[in-house]
């Protein structure tokens, strides 16, 4: 039965901002979302002792548009017999929660991770139905602190969404939960957008911001998928050595740091500079691209583990 708040939710977001597509888009993910729940079965139980735990960015890492099959299928081979060794895994993305969930059907997931980090900041787990239960204190909290830095920072925010508007062929976009967004013509226009953005961001409103080639959106500084990949671990009952991430953008430049994972890696179509980076934290760059760069990782740090 489809949830009738849910779809007066949908609908009051057509009516305020128009029919342009993103009504559709919302239907859309929510059809996604109805699918997946009848077709991925849920996750593995979890194991009595955890012995790791392993941290997947999404977009370019996992799924890959240009590659056929999208994700390759042993991943979950090597998922699986690590998950017999007590590992946990989980997606770690700027996604949200719902795209996320379409994300499991791009991916033709056969059974569900064992945590999702949605917009680097929001951590859900899998409960009954195939259905995300959010992390509520945690959640809560973040939301908390998103609204207090935005007060705080709001007159920077106009200054950049005006530079935006006025200088630049960029977009401003807003969306629930993320009030200022930029989506720019090219790369380099936003270099140009960040080159505004650094001169003029002041460290004394925890303001901060994400991006991915063309993409940005401003931030509380601390909320990142580091921060929260160790709020999973911490969960868990494991040390950053036991901790494993991959990831290709510059999102996830923050876990992808001995700060929080003690095995680093990055696919090789990852930006030139991540690759730069995770070799400056004693990663690991792979030879394969997306999902066989994530298994080619996998059995390089874990090849006792891995069969």
């Amino acid at each position: 039965m489809i949830n009738v708040w849910m779809v007066l939710f949908f609908w009051s977001v057509v009516c305020v901002i128009g029919y342009d597509g993103l009504g559709s888009r919302l239907l859309n993910e929510e059809k996604g979302a109805r699918s997946m729940r009848m077709q991925m079965k849920g996750p593995m139980e979890m194991p009595d002792e955890i012995a790791g735990v392993l941290s997947f960015d999404f977009d370019g890492t996992l799924v890959c548009p240009e590659s056929d099959p999208q994700l390759e299928p042993r991943f979950f081979d090597v998922i699986r017999d690590l998950r017999g060794m007590g590992w946990v895994w989980g997606i770690n993305t700027g996604r949200s929660q719902m795209q996320m969930l379409s994300g499991f059907l791009e991916g033709r997931f056969p059974f569900a991770p064992d945590y999702m980090v949605a917009r680097e900041r929001e951590l859900y787990t899998p409960g009954a139905f195939n259905r995300w239960v959010p992390v509520a204190d945690w959640n809560r909290r973040r939301a908390k602190e998103q609204k207090k830095v935005f007060r705080r920072g709001r007159r920077f925010i106009a200054s950049v969404r005006d530079f935006v508007e006025t200088e630049t062929g960029g977009r401003w976009i807003t969306e629930e939960g993320d009030p200022a967004g930029i989506v720019a013509s090219s790369v380099e226009e936003m270099a140009v957008i960040l080159d505004f953005i650094d001169a003029g961001i002041g460290g004394e409103w925890n303001l901060g911001y994400l991006r991915n080639t063309i993409y940005l959106r401003f931030s509380h500084k601390e909320h990142h998928k580091g921060s929260s990949l160790a709020e999973i671990a911490r969960r868990c009952g494991v040390g950053k050595e036991r901790v494993f991430v991959i990831g290709d953008g510059h999102n996830d430049l923050d876990m992808l740091s001995a700060d929080y994972a003690g095995m680093i890696a990055c696919p090789a179509n990852a930006d030139t500079d991540v690759k730069e980076h995770v070799r400056e934290q004693g990663g690991y760059v792979c030879d394969g691209r997306a999902s066989l760069g994530a298994i080619e990782a996998m059995e390089y740090f874990m090849s006792d583990m891995c069969g």
